[in-house]
């Protein structure tokens, strides 16, 4: 026997518009009952009422002047005639005043009026002849009535537009924009993430999944004394997979689950905020236990201002007011747990971030080499994808590449090999996609010198030749001279990933990047403005080695870094006019020191950087292999960690960039 179908049958939402299309239906009912269409009534000439004027079959004439009509009523005995058979039906409703059996259009009222007197005096005949005006009672009122509905109908259009919302539901309407606005998330219907689609990220995995179980299984927490924590908030740089632990944890949880963005409470009207936050507090105590989620919470949950002289702040900071005595106030309830997701940390209100709001602050790194593994498996399940294509190949060739990056890498790879008619993707089409990802888009018709075109080689070539020579530089790759995005030339390098770097590795850097502009000083023994981007990047780095790390002996164990982020709104720098003086002479005299340096290495190998300039000139993509053949192997070169050929982040020489800003 087949199962039965128990699934209910869903009732049809009420609709407002019901209400409006029943009136509709009521007012042309009535305005249909109150004609003479639905009785036997027939329409007649002069001369056929004259005919039976003359007869005596007429016992009254009804002439209506605001119409120019006349309604002909019969007698009894003129009824039973057969001439009169067709308008001697009985009417299909009853009617409290009398139905006419003949409607006829007269002209000249006048000449219609004598023409009867007339007929009426030859035959002397007693028919009524009245005058009256006719008029319908529900137009009028319906016409009465429009120029206000039309008013209220414009208001309330577009009180619904400034509420955030011309459709119904809560704060789509005048009197719901109070309402949260909080999604609730329906397992049966939604879209369903897992644990499993969530690759790496395995400590704050473990965080959010605990979370989970508290609801799930409370006494198993509480039987010691413990009690549930209150709020999680999730920080960290953008795309490492803070909204898809949410999401996760929607589908795992099995209790209701709230998503809206900390956007959703701003709103124009005052007030409406902590509105909000509370109408959301009440719903989810109403479905405890429940879990709230609201992502991009630095929205209403930054710092509060000490000296607010405008009030320009004040309905944030109310509604942030509202959200902290929600969370941890008098009368909370201990059955809602707050998830929350930022990357801006830093400028939050230190009273959100406290114990018993936020109890766990988890951070969500950008993922190591084993983390890029397990994510490309992730990314990779809907790809075809080759059968030789190695996921470590691929997780070394993305160094400093988030959850989001990956999952663009192996979106733009499927695109790739589709527009070369490929029947599966393979390494060289992630190979471009991270080129085009990184670098931007080749553009090889792009118009450039020959002068111009020898230059960037010579700059790349740089480039390549001090970063060859240099230990804690970065192994180089390849080097193009391919115009790319906004870059005329670009040399790849693969970053070693380090948890600490120390002071000879960054000078090692800093060399290398000047090895561009040192080289156009070797070889024309001019400059250009190609090296813009490799200036902003080292005087940065330059900075931050005296200025954050500490790492100058000239100013010493200092560092005038500020982690909570404050000082980026204040108007006085931390140090003395002596002190930045000294700041910046040491941050110049770090960088020329480097440059020199890098034109001491290129003298050194002045015909080793023409031949590779020339090779690059020739083929205007080289790799690791060419220079391998020009300047041997390198002595210092690491035994099986650069071995492949994976593309990293490039040294971008943005020579077209500088010459539009100068």
């Amino acid at each position: 026997m087949a199962k039965e179908n128990k699934t209910p049958q869903k009732k049809p939402r009420f609709n407002a518009w019901w209400i409006y299309g029943l009136i509709a239906i009521l007012i042309i009912g009535f305005q249909f009952l109150g004609s003479d269409s639905i009785s036997a009534t027939k329409k007649s000439t002069t001369s056929e009422l004259q005919e039976y004027l003359r007869n005596g079959d007429i016992t009254k004439i009804l002439i209506i002047t605001n119409t120019n009509q006349a309604k002909v009523f019969l007698s009894e005995e003129a009824l039973a005639k057969d001439v009169h058979k067709d308008v001697s039906k009985p009417p299909l409703f009853p009617s409290a005043t009398p139905i006419p059996q003949y409607v006829l259009n007269i002209g000249d009222l006048q000449i219609f009026q004598n023409d009867i007197s007339e007929i009426k005096k030859d035959n002397n005949l007693d028919t009524i002849v009245e005058f009256d005006k006719e008029s319908n009672v529900f137009m009028d009122i319906l016409l009465s009535m429009l120029p206000f509905v039309v008013i209220i109908g414009i208001w309330i259009y577009l009180m619904r537009r400034m509420s955030g919302g011309a459709g119904g539901g809560a704060g789509g309407q005048i009197f719901n924009i109070g309402k949260s606005k909080a999604k609730l998330f329906d397992e049966k219907t939604d879209t369903r993430t897992s644990f499993q689609d969530v690759a790496g990220l395995e400590g704050a995995k473990e965080e959010v999944q605990e979370i989970v179980e508290f609801l799930k299984y409370p006494d198993k927490f509480t039987s010691l004394g413990g009690k549930i924590p209150k709020g999680a908030l999730l920080v960290g740089p953008p795309g490492t997979g803070k909204t898809l632990l949410a999401k996760a944890v929607a589908g795992e949880a099995k209790v209701p689950f709230f998503s809206l963005s900390g956007s959703d409470f701003v709103e124009m009207f005052v007030g409406v905020g902590a509105s909000r936050v509370r109408d959301l507090f009440k719903q989810a105590k109403d479905k405890s236990p429940a879990i709230i989620f609201i992502d991009e919470i630095d929205a209403i949950g930054r710092a509060r201002g000490k000296n607010n002289f405008t009030g320009s702040n004040d309905e944030r900071e109310n509604t942030l007011n509202q959200l902290l005595t929600e969370m941890d106030g008098f009368g909370t309830n201990t059955n809602v747990i707050v998830l929350a997701a930022t990357n801006r940390a830093d400028v939050l209100d230190k009273a959100l971030m406290r114990a018993g709001r936020f109890d766990r602050q988890i951070y969500v790194d950008l993922p190591d080499i084993r983390e890029r593994k397990e994510i490309f498996e992730v990314h990779l399940r809907p790809i075809k994808t080759a059968e030789t294509l190695d996921l470590d190949f691929l997780a070394r060739q993305t160094p400093g590449f988030s959850g989001a990056d990956i999952a663009n890498v192996c979106n733009e790879a499927a695109l790739i090999a589709a527009r070369k008619e490929k029947k599966a993707v393979e390494k060289q089409d992630f190979l471009d996609a991270v080129d085009r990802i990184v670098g931007g888009l080749e553009k090889k018709n792009k118009i450039i010198t020959p002068g111009e075109k020898k230059t960037i080689a010579y700059h790349e070539a740089g480039h390549a030749t001090v970063s060859w020579m240099l230990e804690h530089a970065a192994p180089l790759v390849k080097v193009t001279i391919v115009p790319r995005g906004q870059s005329l030339g670009a040399a790849w390098y693969l970053p070693e990933e380090r948890l600490i770097v120390r002071p000879e590795q960054m000078k090692d850097e800093m060399c290398a990047t000047l090895g561009g502009r040192a080289a156009e000083k070797v070889i024309f023994d001019k400059i250009s403005t190609g090296a813009l981007n490799d200036l902003e990047k080292i005087t940065k780095q330059a900075r931050a080695m005296v200025t954050i790390y500490g790492l100058n002996d000239e100013i010493g164990n200092l560092t005038y870094y500020d982690s909570s982020g404050q000082s980026e709104y204040g108007f006085t720098k931390p140090y003395s006019e002596e002190t930045a003086r000294k700041i910046d002479a040491e941050i110049s005299k770090l960088i020329e020191e480097q440059y020199e340096r890098a034109l001491l290495v290129l003298e050194e190998n002045k015909d080793k950087l023409i031949e590779l300039a020339e090779r690059l000139l020739e083929k205007e993509v080289i790799f690791k292999e060419d220079l391998e053949k020009i300047f041997g192997q390198r002595p210092f070169e690491k035994n099986g960690t650069e071995q492949e050929v994976p593309v990293a982040p490039a040294e971008v020489s943005s020579e077209e960039s500088a010459e539009e800003k100068t």
